[in-house]
């Protein structure tokens, strides 16, 4: 099996209705100055990816992490979740794949992801769930040469009230 993203979504509303929302590619921010103006907004939502049992098992072998709850469909059905579930990590390291669908910064030298500050992992993303990312810019701050930005990040499962990850990635962009 491979890993599917689809072109269109479904978004929650105040209440319990979905209605359509169509990707046009990552928002294009040209300019320090611009990246500064997006402090306090909501920059986007990325693609609905679909999380394979394929990508839970080879993530497993490369981190060693083969607990029964993410690689033993037949066990897990009668586990807690009913299903395996994908690691925590494994929701989490999606972040730059998933922030670059949302938005990319020109204008700028090399981009480093510095680090995480606040990660939890509220609820479980089982085998099979279609998960997206919310992305936030929550500061910009000078640093020498450029700047640290901190995007808020909060994950989402289709169907799902919690989110599986809620993490503030530290990105630094170089002049």
């Amino acid at each position: 099996m491979t890993t599917t993203m689809t072109m269109t979504d479904e978004v929650r509303t105040a209440g319990t209705d979905t209605a359509p929302l169509e990707h046009h590619g990552p928002r294009v921010i040209e300019s320090l100055e611009a990246l500064r103006a997006c402090v306090g907004t909501h920059l986007g939502v990325s693609e609905w990816l679909t999380v394979e049992q394929s990508t839970i098992n080879t993530f497993a072998e490369v981190t060693r992490d083969e607990q029964w709850i993410h690689v033993d469909p037949a066990r897990a059905e009668d586990g807690p979740f009913g299903a395996t579930v994908a690691h925590g990590l494994l929701t989490l390291s999606l972040c730059s794949s998933l922030l670059w669908e949302v938005a990319v910064v020109d204008g700028m030298g090399p981009a480093i992801n510095y680090g995480l500050n606040k990660v939890r992992f509220p609820a479980p993303l089982l085998v099979g769930s279609r998960v997206r990312m919310h992305v936030s810019v929550t500061e910009v701050t000078d640093i020498p040469h450029g700047v640290e930005v901190i995007y808020h990040l909060t994950y989402e499962t289709q169907g799902q009230s919690k989110p599986p990850c809620v993490a503030d990635l530290v990105f630094r962009y170089y002049a």
